[in-house]
């Protein structure tokens, strides 16, 4: 298969229906606050220990910004523990949710009201993290690209040179067929076909695209 475009790659993954067992729009908790929590946790650690550090917080009742800027460091460290990182990441947490407050007052107004560069100016946040909020926290059409996005298409012969290079090219194709509103989740699934594909179809960093001919 040779791709001429994005839109031609999201339609060959939707045949494949990978997103059968997930949740409509891939992320978990779409549309809320622990998405926010759950993009900062996974940053550099699989998402199977994400899911115990967010059943931590669970059942610790502070999945709220409100609470989560007021919890003691250490705290929030040994219950993120399995994530990795734990002392970035809690601090990256605990500012964010503090900064959420003070500048939107609620997380309701944030998802209507925050920009990229505001989340880009927060320390612990780059691009991907930025995107995945936007995405999956907010609805908004951003899409998120990673490692698994260069690699497939770096098995199509697709090379990147920056992560907004390779944003754009997925962005593009999918404008043209879908309009503002149907965007936003365009963008979710085609991310997460993307990843449930590199998953499953791959051997150390080689993707087999044989499926998608």
């Amino acid at each position: 298969m040779e791709l001429s475009d994005s839109f031609e790659l999201f339609s060959a993954l939707e045949k494949l229906k990978l997103l059968e067992h997930s949740p409509p729009l891939w992320w978990p908790e779409y549309g809320t606050f622990e998405v926010v929590v759950g993009a900062i946790l996974t940053q550099n650690t699989q998402w199977e220990r994400v899911k115990t550090s967010l059943e931590n917080l669970r059942s610790a009742e502070i999945l709220f910004p409100e609470l989560l800027s007021q919890t003691h460091p250490e705290t929030l460290m040994e219950l993120i523990r399995p994530s990795g990182l734990f002392k970035a990441k809690a601090q990256s947490l605990i500012r964010l949710s503090h900064n959420m407050i003070e500048e939107f007052g609620n997380f309701e107004t944030f998802v209507l009201s925050v920009e990229r560069d505001w989340l880009l100016s927060q320390k612990g946040i780059g691009p991907e993290t930025a995107d995945s909020i936007l995405c999956y926290a907010c609805a908004r059409p951003a899409m998120v690209v990673d490692a698994y996005t260069a690699r497939l298409l770096n098995a199509f012969g697709y090379e990147f040179e920056s992560y907004d290079e390779l944003q754009e090219w997925c962005e593009a194709g999918l404008r043209g067929y879908f309009d503002t509103v149907q965007l936003s989740a365009a963008f979710a699934r085609f991310h997460g076909m993307i990843v449930e594909y590199v998953k499953r179809n791959s051997k150390g960093k080689t993707v087999n695209t044989e499926s998608l001919d």
